[in-house]
This record gives C-alpha cells, sequence and structure tokens, in this order.
C-alpha cells in the first residue's frame, strides 16, 4: 500500500470512527480522569472545571433516563416529545427537569419532574407540612401511597397537582383546561416505585 493510499485510509478511518456515537459514561470517566491527571499536575483550576463537566455530563444521563419515565399517553390522548433539562450548579443550586404535555381535544395536560436542586427542599418543606400545604386553597390527596396536594380553580377548569416523592422529587400534573379527573389520571399514570429507584 503506498503511503498516499495508506494516509486516504487514515483519514477515512477517522471520519467514519468519529461519526460513531460516543458512549456519555465514556466521557465522564475520561473528563474525571483527565481532571484526576490535572490535579496530581497542581492546574487546580482545570481539575476543578473538568470536574465540573463531568457532572454535568452526569445530570445530562439522569436527565435522559428520567424522560424515559414519563408515561405514555391515555387512550385517547396524543403525547409531545418529552423534553429533559440538566441544570449545573451555578443556576439555581442545579437540578434536573423533565417534562411532557398530553393533549386531548381542548384539554392540556403536563407532567413535570424536578429532582436535585437544592432549591426543592424550601418546597418539599411546604407539601410535607399539612398547614403549608393546604394554605392558598390547597387539598392535600393520595396518590398510589404519595402525599399530594391538589390546587384546583372550578371556574377557569384548572389545576396543579403535586406529588412528593421520596424527599428526592415533587411531581408536578398541570391542567390547563383540564378537569380534575384527567389531573389524577396522569398523577396515577406515574411509575413512583420506578421513581424512587433513581
Amino acid at each position: 500500500m503506498s503511503q498516499y493510499s495508506l494516509l486516504s485510509f487514515v483519514l477515512l478511518l477517522t471520519v467514519c470512527l468519529g461519526a460513531l456515537p460516543v458512549r456519555a459514561e465514556d466521557n465522564v470517566l475520561g473528563t474525571i480522569k483527565e481532571a484526576t491527571r490535572q490535579y496530581e499536575r497542581g492546574d487546580y483550576t482545570a481539575a476543578a472545571s473538568n470536574l465540573d463537566y463531568a457532572a454535568q455530563l452526569v445530570r445530562q444521563q439522569k436527565s435522559e433516563r428520567m424522560k424515559a419515565m414519563l408515561p405514555e399517553p391515555l387512550p385517547g390522548w396524543k403525547g409531545k416529545e418529552a423534553s429533559a433539562q440538566a441544570l449545573g450548579a451555578a443556576i439555581l443550586g442545579g437540578g434536573v427537569t423533565v417534562s411532557r404535555v398530553y393533549e386531548r381535544e381542548s384539554s392540556t395536560v403536563a407532567i413535570e419532574v424536578v429532582s436535585d436542586s437544592p432549591v426543592l427542599q424550601s418546597v418539599l418543606m411546604m407539601l410535607n407540612n399539612p398547614m403549608f400545604a393546604g394554605a392558598g386553597g390547597g387539598r392535600l390527596e393520595t396518590i398510589k401511597g404519595q402525599r399530594a396536594v391538589l390546587k384546583y380553580d372550578n371556574e377557569k377548569k384548572s389545576g396543579e397537582l403535586f406529588v412528593v416523592v421520596a424527599s428526592r422529587f415533587v411531581v408536578t400534573v398541570k391542567g390547563r383546561p383540564a378537569t380534575r379527573e384527567e389531573l389524577f389520571a396522569y398523577g396515577e399514570a406515574v411509575d413512583y416505585q420506578v421513581l424512587e429507584k433513581n
């Protein structure tokens, strides 16, 4: 094989390999290893930056996995594509949020799951305290063994259902417009046992 042909082969192989998907966990481990080397060299700024980057990659992985836990549309409903957002610690303390919107005729229901955010602690404290939860027209409920608070406006036919899961997640089911029954149906469609394990 001539030098020119060998060079062409290497370039082709590089392009093909670059087109293959790289596993996120490989990126995480590679970034952590690089941060370790930088730390050992005394380059603390670069090491900290890479560790922050690795943490963000882990949050992205978690958000993708949580996105798959959002329920499929109930019979007669259509579901939009689920979305995920992983924020770094610099933005409101960080956290992972996944959501999906469901539609049927004029009704719209959205499910949002939030985790890993320091801001959640104040929300969880309020939802876990019956005095705070009942304030502002909220009504205490239980969904599949989970504590929940329902706030519903009969005139506007809209409301929000907040479900606390394992003191680490808040699941919010919003309907505008939607009936109470539709909110509860989607609240019950979430697999809380699977969510608790994440």
